[in-house]
């Protein structure tokens, strides 16, 4: 082809078309939108088999999650009682009534006491009449046998050696026969709470590893049954990421659903626990109630179960997507 100047004309030929990042990153966050929608709505399409998977995956984290809130409420209940706050110094027989004042002073000058309150043997045995329900068996004893007492309320902040030091004064002043600071229950009490944590631990790991493997079981079966959509989608140039993005969301989306699960059988498991609790604490004269996860423990469930959706359907899509090529 000429020109009317008389050179040739250059005809027309294909041409590059460059994509700038702000393209790149809209499709990018477009294919996010599509995915993320296109998964939540087949996950919804049947409505029954996604409420099985989430009870399953619900059950599973809510077991130790529920055991976790079980053990904070007695570490609750028994916070008064991790520091020995009280000693017992129980009083020799022949001590006279004018000899305990002095004895008063002598255990209120030692480093570490807030205060100290005398009970006598007579008051003793009332509050074992009034409190221990056997007035008939007290009412036949014919000498009281309980001894005079002091009680002693020791500063919260002292450790062990401390403690010791100052039960080692007690013991040594004079009319003091018998020194009670017993910690080996309250130590029983705290490795049974450390065995108990660490088996919730063990539990839960367990637990995670099997909501994950029910995921990436799952997501294989959705795999394979778009095998032939994959096919045609990597024959026309579609990407590993591109294909695994649905069933990325997929898994999250399924994840997520059992986590909100868990935490509303965690919640309803202590509104029934609730009132049991409260009356059996009132029955001991405590206002102990029973506490819940809260908002934020239900969303640390929700943020829980959409982590393991996603790493089960990571493993899921990298070993079985591999395999899937056009033929």
């Amino acid at each position: 082809m000429v020109a009317p100047d008389g050179r040739p004309r250059r005809g027309g030929g294909a041409s590059l078309s460059r994509t700038g990042l702000r393209d790149v990153s809209r499709g990018w966050l477009q294919h996010h939108r599509l995915s993320a929608a296109q998964s939540l709505q087949k996950v919804l399409v049947d409505p029954l088999a996604s409420l099985m998977t989430w009870l399953v995956i619900g059950i599973a984290l809510a077991l130790p999650a529920g055991l976790n809130m079980l053990l904070d409420n007695a570490e609750r209940l028994s916070a008064g009682w991790n520091s020995p706050a009280q000693v017992s110094l129980f009083l020799d027989a022949a001590l006279q009534g004018d000899d305990v004042d002095p004895l008063l002073q002598q255990v209120d000058a030692i480093d570490g006491v807030t205060r100290t309150t005398f009970v006598s043997r007579e008051q003793a045995l009332e509050e074992f009449r009034a409190l221990s329900g056997f007035a008939d068996v007290v009412e036949s004893l014919r000498e009281n046998p309980l001894p005079d007492a002091i009680l002693v309320a020791l500063d919260s902040g002292l450790d062990g050696a401390a403690v010791a030091a100052v039960r080692e004064q007690m013991r040594a002043l004079p009319g003091v026969e018998e020194v009670v600071l017993d910690l080996a229950w309250l130590q029983r009490l705290q490795q049974l709470m450390e065995l108990g944590r660490r088996f919730i631990l063990a539990l839960g790991l367990v637990l995670a590893l099997g909501v994950a493997l029910i995921l990436g079981n799952t997501i294989r079966l959705a795999i394979e049954s778009r095998r032939d959509e994959i096919e045609v989608t990597k024959l026309v140039g579609g990407s590993n990421s591109f294909v695994r993005r649905p069933f990325l969301y997929t898994g999250l989306w399924y994840g997520v659903g059992g986590g909100l699960v868990a935490g509303l059988l965690v919640a309803a498991a202590t509104w029934f626990l609730r009132a049991p609790v409260a009356a059996l604490g009132r029955l001991y004269e405590s206002s102990f109630t029973l506490h819940g996860l809260g908002v934020m423990g239900v969303l640390d469930l929700v943020l829980l179960g959409g982590v393991l959706g996603l790493l089960g359907a990571w493993l899921a899509v990298a070993r079985h997507l591999a395999n899937i090529e056009p033929r």
